[in-house]
């Protein structure tokens, strides 16, 4: 299933079906640029306002510091998404805002470079997250949000067996505007 184990080269990864996911390395960054410049059209109207050296070598040293942080202080896992026949960097999957004590939960967001939306990979991937929040990392709940009218990013919270529990107005700071966002949820049925 898509429990954390080591591959290879002795780094942590997360199977999915036709994907695993893995923490971000340097040696991931220019892969990572391309996607992510390639699909920043696409992207932009999805993420909060991209800073004017979003995908320079710089700013990501400075995420990969903070990823690295976060996942140590068990805060946030930050996860690249690979395609298992290549090895291609296809996207991103995230939970953050890790609650731990009497709510044991975390939210959920993820991205898809443009060239790879539509192909299941991010719905693999989000499975396989979602699996190993509940089995390695003892989580209970996994929040998501999405814009209304991001059709494909609800569909694959839909996909996935998250449950739609509401709507929040003026919920997060997108592309520069504060946008209503529909809310789900997944909770772990085997606990």
């Amino acid at each position: 299933m898509a429990l954390m184990r080591k591959d290879n080269d002795g780094m942590r990864r997360v199977d999915g079906e036709g994907v695993y996911v893995r923490a971000p390395e340097l040696r991931d960054y220019q892969e990572w640029a391309d996607v992510r410049e390639a699909s920043r059209n696409f992207l932009t109207p999805w993420e909060p306002t991209w800073a004017q050296d979003e995908t320079s070598r710089g700013s990501y040293r400075y995420k990969l510091r903070r990823y690295t942080e976060d996942a140590r202080d068990d805060k946030a896992h930050a996860l690249f998404v690979f395609r298992e026949d290549d090895d291609a960097l296809v996207g991103g999957v995230t939970l953050s805002n890790i609650r731990r004590g009497v709510a044991q939960t975390a939210s959920l967001g993820y991205w898809a470079g443009q060239m790879h939306t539509g192909k299941g990979y991010i719905t693999a991937a989000v499975r396989a997250v979602v699996h190993y929040a509940f089995e390695d990392l003892d989580l209970h709940r996994v929040e998501a949000a999405c814009q209304p009218d991001n059709v494909p990013s609800r569909r694959v919270l839909e996909k996935c067996a998250f449950t739609q529990e509401g709507m929040a107005r003026a919920y997060l700071k997108i592309n520069g505007a504060w946008r209503d966002h529909l809310l789900f949820g997944i909770i772990n049925s085997g606990v």
